[in-house]
């Protein structure tokens, strides 16, 4: 795995940001001290800075003194970020990263310069606990920069590869999938309370076989229909409650949240331009 020379800034370090820089270190990838987080209320990041990160309200200032640029703010106050760095930006001595919903390699390029390299990167909330579900692209990076990246990433989780037009779609099916995925979960405790459970006992209860549910997936590397054949009978109790699932649409309404976060996340910077 390629190392890091000189610092990597982070600007905007909200709960991603952190969450990232977090795993850097706790990885052994990169020591607290080469990591610069920027916040324009620093004294929200004085616990950071009592850890050894840098920490500074200048962004310019960050950037100047970082080979790897992390852009983690809001899809509202990208515009204004860009056009406070540019100044600033080398494009041989930058990598630009940018974890930000919405925001194409293109739209990075025409504010600071056609031929800085620019990566996309959509982690989920998962990243805080070093189980990141994190999807890459590029359209002009070097494929040293598309690895390096994606070894930074594989220190809070799992990582794709993927072609940039399939990047809102990786928004929505990993990014908000977290949400998704946590609401199944509380419906599922919620049945075990109707059916007889404490609602801590059926949270647990829950929480425990989604998990079992996806270890059984990604240790077998099986499908889920075949061990969903495992615990399914002729006229058992299983398959009656799968279809009556289906029958309200348990499937297809996942399926259309699913399309409709896809279609709202790719529109989330556009509405801001």
């Amino acid at each position: 795995m390629k190392s890091i020379i000189g610092n990597i800034a982070i600007l905007g370090s909200g709960n991603i940001g952190l969450s990232l820089a977090y795993g850097l270190v706790k990885s052994n990838y990169q020591t607290a001290s080469s990591i610069i987080l920027t916040r324009r209320n620093v004294s929200g990041l004085s616990e950071q800075s009592g850890l050894g990160y840098q920490v500074s309200r200048d962004n310019s200032e960050a950037v100047s003194n970082a080979s790897i640029i992390i852009l983690a703010v809001l899809p509202q106050q990208l515009n204004g970020l860009l056009n406070e760095i540019k100044p600033v930006i080398e494009a041989k001595k930058h990598t630009v990263i940018s974890v930000i919903s919405g925001v194409s390699c293109n739209d990075i390029k025409s504010k600071l310069g056609e031929d800085v390299q620019v990566v996309r990167a959509m982690p989920n909330t998962a990243i805080s606990i070093g189980q990141s579900m994190t999807c890459i692209a590029s359209e002009n990076a070097t494929a040293e920069n598309v690895d390096l990246v994606k070894g930074m990433f594989e220190t809070v989780g799992s990582v794709v590869v993927i072609n940039e037009e399939l990047m809102t779609s990786a928004t929505a099916l990993c990014a908000c999938g977290i949400a998704f995925f946590l609401r199944a979960i509380r419906a599922a405790s919620q049945g075990g309370v109707e059916i007889g459970f404490h609602a801590e006992d059926a949270l647990k209860m829950a929480v425990q076989t989604a998990k079992g549910a996806a270890d059984l997936l990604l240790i077998h590397e099986s499908h889920p229909e075949s061990e969903i054949d495992k615990v399914t009978s002729p006229k058992g109790c299983t398959i009656a409650g799968l279809n009556e699932m289906e029958y309200h649409g348990f499937s297809s309404s996942l399926i259309k949240g699913i399309k409709l976060s896809a279609l709202k996340a790719g529109g989330l910077y556009s509405e801001e331009k």
